[in-house]
């Protein structure tokens, strides 16, 4: 078996006390939280695909910086997930004597940092990039994607708050990268035939 660090020390009593509340609360709204925890990052991709459609009116530097969110998103989870195998934290739900809303994940499924909020604050940090009103709204169902993580009882506060804090940053510099060269980049997907649709909603 491997060894695993546990995080209880760091804020397993805020931990507790969220899955106290979320045991004590009506069912409707545990069940809604869990759907949004489940399905909530299929949202995020709606907004870039929302985005990206926007930007093509706007020229083909724009639908680039567009097009380049999804693949930051990809690029941060990458890091996250790097981050996981690296620190090995257990899930509180199998430290702590809690009864969770979501069944617990398997030893070696790590804990920190969360994935769902690296992705999740992500792809609203790349948002902000390409249309600052889908970015905003992205920036809140971010934080409320983080939140239901503790909730639903998988991981610590800790645990989405460093997920957020590497998702944000990745996005922040690949995506002011991205912009900077977008039209350089513009003019090379334009030289290939079949990409020039995604640049142009002419």
């Amino acid at each position: 078996m491997m060894l695993a660090f546990g995080g209880a020390s760091i804020d397993g009593s805020a931990y507790r006390d969220v899955v106290g509340l979320a045991g004590r609360s009506p069912g409707w709204l545990d069940t809604t939280i869990k759907v949004w925890s489940t399905y909530g990052l299929a949202v995020f991709a709606l907004f870039m695909a929302l985005a990206w459609w926007r930007a093509r009116r706007l020229g083909a530097g724009p639908a680039v910086t567009a097009l380049a969110a999804p693949v930051v998103v990809v690029l941060a989870y990458g890091v996250n997930d790097v981050l996981k195998l690296l620190v090995r934290e257990d899930r509180p739900c199998r430290n702590l004597p809690v009864r969770t809303l979501e069944a617990c994940p398997a030893h070696g499924d790590w804990s920190f940092p969360s994935n769902h909020a690296a992705i999740a604050a992500a792809a609203a940090v790349a948002l902000l990039f390409v249309s600052r009103w889908l970015g905003t709204i992205a920036c809140a169902a971010a934080v409320a994607m983080a939140a239901s993580r503790v909730w639903i009882g998988v991981h610590y506060p800790h645990d989405v708050a460093t997920g957020m804090v590497v998702g944000a940053c990745v996005p922040l510099v690949a995506m002011a990268a991205v912009r900077g060269r977008s039209e350089v980049l513009a003019g090379r997907l334009a030289a290939a035939a079949p990409l020039r649709v995604l640049l142009s909603a002419s």
